[in-house]
């Protein structure tokens, strides 16, 4: 029967919505051989749309599965249902070049035709925004914290330097980076290292500091400059090298020592108006990095063992506030995506979010260990659980260390101690890492824990720990080349080491005896030449429940409608802030800067608690801010925040009793404890 006017529009319009609809649609017979594919299939898959007619659906699955994936098809020809998506399965199709992307596939049989016919929608997981960006704020964190290990450990800078673009590259993933330098004349910037150069630029190159160069014009501006296209950039001479290679935009920022600008970082890329704030906040703390690498290698040729201590500290202050800030922002944003309704049933895409915040966290373990090791540390004493702690170390190390050393583990069901759990495994592993660089050759590595009474005589600590409280000793033993007795005596002292040079800085074992000395407990070494070395730390034991160790709901509840003046210049941050106050029901004033804030205080003295970070820009101190609001407001809480370790150290020490810390990053629970112990005091 010909087909009337109404069923060839019919038609007309289902073909449009076949074609338009944006999953990916591909209609299939019941031996797998597609009939249909709209153009978002071709798109996803790689494919032209006339490749994939008569296709076999195979093709579409990666090799190592495709002869299961044909069971289930035929499987399925047997027995056809609709399968809707969200059915919490990991797929993944194969696409034209052999990359792979996370799917999901809704199937739906069409009956009513000669051939029974199956219509697969496939969505990328992958192309969700949210998603998206949780994982690209995460490879940034990961990429951050892979340099930072690599600051800490390399004795030459021109290491750092010269895997500083490789990083870059990697983490925004474009096809050029860079490092210029600005020469001793202050007249040529020098290209230093770099990936992805074009024709005319090679380690050496040296260009004129002048504002019609691209280094010179960055240099000049004082400031990040971003370069939307260079076929229409017209500030400064881009070289036809650039074009020719098909780059299109770019990014750079200054390497800064002190105040004086000394070089260059840029990226580059063949995309147009490729870089936004999330990457124009990641290379300036790829910058921070880098300069403070720089930095120290240079104190430490110019300064005594004395001023060491000090470039040790400039390196971990100096990055630590960008880099909690940024991470403030990051593990903020995955806790709101963890929460949001349209993801609760995406198991994939909760996945995904999961692994982005364990990266973000091992970033803020990695700024922990770096302030541990400058002793700027703020400590935050918990319960800890000790033989779980060994036993997790011990599993760590064997991964880690040489396999000729076997690791023991004799932990006996033990009381808690009462210490900083990130600081007791930093000084544990320290510890570890001295015993492997004592047995060359392989050996023993006994970690022991067990209850103590009292501190020992001879035992070096804080003078409190020898009141007779009660402590746990944990004991690491090595089967080592062991220590003389003039070596053991002098252990503790800052910068001494019996490593060849450029092997150790003489800061390990002085380390460890702050963090157990502002632990309020002990330490102890046992050695002899030829018979090991036993390391014992003597840590209070929990006497009493900790604060936040029997916490109920009720413990941090904040009560709806306080009335917060919160004061950030961190426009990501304070946005981050402000959802988690939202969260909490607080009425939210908003101010980036301390004058700002004086003058909301000016128009409405009803505010509950003051939450501001103690550094804010070029502008009023949140110190500053809090005793003038608080002369002003006698009733108004304060609670200070920073990812400065050192702010907060001083804060501590300077700031009324009654004035609240809180360490960046935080989540949504610290920071209501931490409001709820203000305003309930």
């Amino acid at each position: 029967m010909p087909a009337t006017p109404a069923s060839r529009s019919d038609h007309s319009v289902f073909r449009s919505l076949f074609d338009a609809y944006p999953d990916s649609l591909l209609v299939c017979d019941p031996h797998g051989t597609i009939l249909l594919a709209n153009p978002s299939a071709a798109a996803l898959l790689g494919y032209a749309h006339d490749e994939l007619i008569g296709m076999s659906v195979e093709t579409l699955v990666p090799d190592s599965i495709r002869h299961r994936h044909a069971a289930y098809r035929e499987g399925y020809g047997k027995s056809p249902k609709p399968r809707p998506m969200g059915m919490q399965m990991d797929l993944v199709a194969r696409r034209k070049d052999g990359s792979e992307a996370m799917v999901e596939i809704a199937l739906s049989p069409i009956q009513g035709h000669d051939t029974p016919l199956v219509v697969a929608a496939i969505r990328d997981i992958g192309a969700y925004p949210r998603v998206k960006q949780a994982l690209q704020r995460a490879r940034y964190s990961e990429h951050l914290a892979q340099l930072g290990r690599l600051a800490v450990d390399a004795r030459d800078p021109q290491v750092v330097l010269d895997q500083v673009p490789t990083i870059a590259a990697q983490a925004l993933q474009v096809e050029a980076a860079m490092v210029w330098l600005v020469e001793g004349d202050g007249q040529t910037c020098r290209l230093i290292s770099g990936v992805g150069l074009v024709p005319g630029e090679e380690f050496g190159t040296r260009v004129e500091n002048t504002p019609d160069t691209a280094p010179g014009f960055v240099l000049s501006q004082g400031g990040p400059v971003v370069v939307a296209d260079y076929r229409s950039e017209q500030r400064f001479a881009v070289p036809q090298a650039y074009l020719d290679a098909g780059l299109v935009s770019g990014l750079a920022v200054l390497l800064s020592d002190r105040g004086r600008h000394i070089g260059v970082l840029a990226v580059r890329s063949r995309q147009a108006m490729r870089f936004g704030d999330d990457e124009l906040h990641f290379l300036e703390s790829l910058s921070n990095l880098l300069t403070t690498s720089l930095q120290r290698a240079q104190s430490e040729e110019a300064l005594n063992h004395a001023q060491r201590l000090e470039s040790v500290g400039q390196l971990t202050g100096g990055i630590a506030h960008d880099f909690n800030n940024l991470l403030t922002v990051i593990q903020g944003n995955l806790q709101v995506l963890e929460e949001l309704p349209a993801l609760a049933g995406e198991a994939y895409a909760q996945q995904l979010v999961a692994a982005a915040a364990r990266a973000s966290k091992r970033g803020a373990e990695l700024t922990g260990k770096l302030l541990a090791f400058s002793r700027r540390q703020v400590l935050q004493p918990s319960a800890v659980d000790v033989n779980a702690l060994l036993q997790s170390l011990a599993d760590m190390l064997r991964r880690t260390l040489d396999q000729h050393i076997r690791i023991e583990v004799d932990a006996p069901p033990c009381p808690p101690c009462l210490a900083d759990a990130g600081q007791l495994e930093s000084a544990l592993l320290n510890i570890a890492i001295n015993a492997r660089d004592a047995m060359p050759g392989g050996g023993i590595l006994r970690f022991h824990a067990e209850p103590c009474e009292a501190l020992p005589d001879g035992v070096h600590g804080d003078a409190d720990a020898a009141s007779g409280a009660p402590l746990v000793a944990i004991s690491i033993t090595d089967s080592g080349t062991g220590m003389a007795d003039e070596v053991r005596e002098r252990a503790f002292e800052p910068f001494f080491t019996t490593k060849e040079a450029g092997r150790g800085t003489g800061l390990g074992l002085s380390t460890v005896y702050g963090f157990v000395k502002q632990s309020k407990g002990g330490i102890a070494i046992d050695s002899a030449v030829g018979r090991g070395t036993t390391v014992t730390l003597y840590i209070p034991r929990v006497t009493e429940p900790t604060r936040g160790q029997d916490a109920s709901a009720a413990d941090h509840a904040v009560a709806p409608g306080l009335r917060v003046l919160l004061v950030e210049d961190d426009a990501d941050v304070r946005a981050v802030v402000e959802t988690f106050l939202d969260a909490l029901r607080c009425e939210v004033t908003s101010c980036s800067s301390g004058e700002q804030a004086l003058l909301a205080l000016d128009t409405d003295l009803g505010f509950d608690l003051l939450l501001t970070d103690i550094a804010l820009g070029t502008g009023m101190r949140g110190t500053k801010l809090a005793a003038r609001a608080q002369a002003r407001l006698p009733t108004l809480g304060v609670l200070l925040m920073s990812g400065f370790s050192a702010e907060l150290l001083e804060a501590d020490r300077d700031s009324p009793p009654a004035w609240e810390l809180l360490r960046k990053p935080y989540s949504r629970i610290e920071l209501a404890r931490a409001i709820a112990s203000v305003v309930n005091a």
